[in-house]
C-alpha cells in the first residue's frame, strides 16, 4: 500500500492518490509511505524517485539490515529499527529525506507510523510545524522509545533470578539466564548502530539541521546512549549472576565428592578387615575363637568412630552448613 500527503502553499495538507499527482502539484513539502509493499510498488518506487541504486537494494532485501546513515547529493538515507510487541525481533524502516520529501518503506505494519499519518491527516498535529525532519524525528523518537519496555523487563527478569534460590530449579534459571543474555545480543546489534546513526545524522553538514531540530534528535540520541548503557550493566550484572550459580554449583559439586571420599574412605579398613577374614583358609587363629566375630565389630565399628571424630575435627564434615551460609551470602547481596 502508498500512502501520499503533502503541504500546500495555501498550508492545506492533502493526500493523493498516486506519486504522478503529487510531484504535479506545488507542495512545500510531501510524505510518501509504503506500507508492506508488494513488488509492483517496489517499481513504482525505482520509476519515481532518481534514488541511488545502492539505496533502493538495501530497500528491496528483505532480510535484515543494521541501522545505517548514507549521505547523498540530493537527499539522506537512513535505515532504523522498530521492536514490536512480545518480541525481540526488530523490524526495518527505510527512510528517504531532504528538505521537501521523507520517503518511507517497512515490509511490516508499524503501528506509531500508522498514529502519526492519522494524526497528520486527520489535522490532530499543527501542519505549518510539520517537516519532513521532524516527521523523521518523530518517527526515530518513537522506534528508540519502544525499546525501553524491553530493557526495564530484562531488569526485572534479573532481579527475579538473582533473588530464586531453590538449588532445584538452578538449571532452569541458568537457561532462563542464558536466553536473556542472547535476548540483550540482539538489542545491542541494534541499539549500537542506531548510537551511531543519530551521531552521523547531528554532525552532518549536509543534513543542516536548525538548532532546535539539533536539540530534539540530540534528546533521542540520549535515550539510545542510555538504553547502550544500561545493557551494558544488565549484562555485566547477569555475568555476575552466572558466576555466581556456577560458583554455587562447583561448591555443591565439592561437598558431593568429599561425601563419597568420606565414605570411601571410611569404608577402606573396613572393606580390608572383612576380606581378610573371608578368605578361605582353614588355619586363621581367630577362626576358633568363640567371640571372634563380635570382637571384629567392634573393632570395624572403633574404626569407623574414631575416622568419623577425627574427620569432624579437622573440618572435613563442616560442608553442609558453611555451605548453606555461602549460599545465602551469594543471593541475598540487595
Amino acid at each position: 500500500m502508498i500512502r501520499i500527503a503533502g503541504l500546500e502553499k495555501n498550508g492545506e495538507l492533502k493526500t493523493y492518490k498516486t506519486i504522478k499527482e503529487a510531484k504535479k502539484q506545488d507542495l512545500h513539502w510531501f510524505w510518501v509511505d509504503f506500507d508492506q509493499p508488494a513488488d509492483r510498488e517496489g517499481k513504482e518506487l525505482e520509476r519515481s524517485f532518481s534514488f541511488h541504486p545502492l539505496a533502493l537494494e538495501d530497500c528491496m532485501e528483505k532480510e535484515y539490515q543494521r541501522p545505517k546513515f548514507d549521505n547523498y547529493d540530493q537527499y539522506i538515507f537512513l535505515t532504523f529499527h522498530h521492536l514490536p510487541k512480545h518480541t525481540y525481533e526488530a523490524q526495518e524502516i527505510d527512510t528517504f529525506v531532504n528538505s521537501n520529501m521523507i520517503v518511507t518503506w517497512h515490509y511490516e505494519k508499524i503501528p506509531f507510523i500508522d498514529e502519526m499519518w492519522e494524526d497528520l491527516v486527520k489535522g490532530k498535529e499543527v501542519i505549518s510545524e510539520q517537516s519532513p525532519i521532524s516527521i523523521l524525528h518523530k518517527m526515530m523518537d518513537a522506534a528508540v522509545d519502544d525499546y525501553f519496555p524491553y530493557v526495564y523487563g530484562i531488569e526485572d527478569e534479573l532481579n527475579r533470578i538473582e533473588e530464586l534460590t531453590d538449588e532445584n530449579s538452578s538449571h532452569d534459571l541458568m537457561d532462563r539466564l542464558f536466553d536473556i543474555r542472547h535476548d540483550m545480543q540482539k538489542l545491542r546489534r541494534s541499539l549500537v548502530p542506531t548510537r551511531d546513526l543519530l551521531y552521523r545524522l547531528l554532525n552532518a553538514n549536509r543534513t543542516a539541521l536548525t538548532k532546535e531540530q539539533q536539540l530534539y534528535f540530540s534528546d533521542v540520541y540520549d535515550h539510545v546512549i542510555k538504553l547502550n548503557e544500561m545493557l551494558e550493566s544488565y549484562r555485566e550484572f547477569s555475568s555476575d549472576i552466572r558466576d555466581n550459580y556456577i560458583s554455587v554449583s562447583s561448591d555443591k559439586m565439592n561437598n558431593i565428592m568429599m561425601t563419597l571420599t568420606v565414605i570411601t574412605t571410611i569404608f577402606m579398613p573396613l572393606s580390608f578387615l572383612a576380606g581378610l577374614y573371608g578368605m578361605n583358609f582353614v588355619y586363621i587363629p581367630e577362626l576358633e575363637f568363640e567371640y571372634g566375630y563380635f570382637v571384629l565389630l567392634g573393632v570395624m565399628t572403633m574404626i569407623a568412630g574414631v575416622m568419623f571424630v577425627i574427620f569432624r575435627k579437622i573440618g572435613w564434615l563442616r560442608f553442609s552448613r558453611s555451605k548453606k551460609k555461602k549460599r545465602r551470602r551469594i543471593f541475598n547481596r540487595r
